[in-house]
């Protein structure tokens, strides 16, 4: 499936998104002379914040009355959460944290860390990117993706892919260094395409394909996404996932917006597409459990009874939380005429 099988691309049909997506809200300045200036960093330090994640991904938060998660499905989509920071400590930042940015005056690390019992820390109140990204205004949302992206790729890259030696953290973690030969590797982002594919109709009757990964629960699905290969457009990456992964061919690939995903280190790159809604569904083995047309109408119904963290079965379609922009995409998709 190539590029040239979807008609034109970047056609006007369709819709835009009504919202950004939920990752993408951000207010801190990434500014990257500040993370070569060390008088900077060191004068800044003693008013700084620091970001703490545990091994798992998770950071203390503020839940402001929401109600905690239920299980590991569980995407909070209320507001009022607030990312809760540490103060700093000693005199200057340790060799592994990380300088996120600065907002309002104050700039924000990440580092590694366990819950402190002895300062009164909750357990319970940690939570990770995916549960509570979408309940953060935009500058906790924008520290935690930053952060859980960034500490990932370190975790990664401990030892050079050139010469096998080990690496180090520079330029206020934003880059590293081997010992051998001084090569510099920088944080990795793998793009990727997630695509709402419809039958380009107006009113209730219009039609959305959605689908289920095998791993996921009866009842719940999204839109299909999937990697970029190397040498390959992001039109093409679309037509060739969807055929790959529903035997549909899709036309008018138009854009929509991206938000990181660093699950481990994705960017996702929203796309909508046209296809026929009559032509014969073939579920990939092994990555399709199954797919299936909605109704714009069934859509709607949907999104007004919540997303993923309802478990009781009782529905038979359950969609995204509000953290993925899948959901921003139907959402939107489901809000036009």
């Amino acid at each position: 499936m190539t590029a040239s099988d979807c008609s034109t691309l970047g056609g006007g049909v369709g819709f835009t998104l009504d919202t950004p997506p939920v990752l993408s809200r951000t207010v801190v300045m990434r500014d990257e002379p500040i993370r070569a200036d060390r008088a900077r960093q060191l004068a800044a330090w003693p008013s700084a914040q620091l970001v703490v994640l545990d091994e798992g991904g998770r950071t203390p938060v503020d839940w402001g009355g929401l109600r905690r998660p239920r299980d590991r499905w569980d995407m909070i989509s209320g507001s009022g959460a607030r990312l809760l920071t540490r103060p700093t400590e000693g005199d200057a930042p340790p060799e592994d944290a990380v300088l996120l940015g600065e907002h309002d005056g104050v700039a924000y690390w990440a580092v590694r860390g366990q819950v402190d019992l002895v300062a009164g820390e909750d357990p319970t109140d940690w939570a990770d990117l995916r549960t509570v990204g979408a309940a953060l205004d935009a500058l906790g949302a924008g520290l935690l993706t930053g952060a859980v992206a960034v500490l990932n790729w370190h975790a990664a890259a401990l030892f050079c892919t050139r010469d096998g030696s080990p690496m180090h953290p520079r330029a206020a973690g934003w880059h590293r260094v081997c010992e051998a030969n001084g090569h510099e590797e920088y944080p990795r982002t793998d793009p990727a395409v997630i695509c709402l594919v419809h039958d380009g109709r107006a009113g209730e009757d219009a039609r959305v394909l959605l689908a289920r990964q095998p791993v996921w629960p009866e009842g719940r699905f999204s839109v299909l996404a999937g990697f970029v290969e190397a040498g390959e457009s992001l039109e093409a990456c679309v037509a060739r996932e969807i055929h790959e992964e529903v035997g549909v061919t899709v036309r008018d690939v138009t854009y929509l917006g991206s938000q990181a995903w660093p699950f481990p280190r994705s960017l996702m790159l929203g796309f909508h597409a046209l296809a026929d809604p009559d032509a014969p569904l073939r579920p990939a083995d092994g990555e399709i459990a199954e797919a299936m047309w909605v109704t714009k109408a069934d859509l709607r119904l949907a999104l007004a009874d919540g997303d993923w963290s309802g478990t009781d079965g009782a529905r038979r379609l359950l969609l995204p939380g509000r953290v993925s922009i899948a959901r921003s995409m139907l959402e939107s998709w489901a809000a036009s005429p």
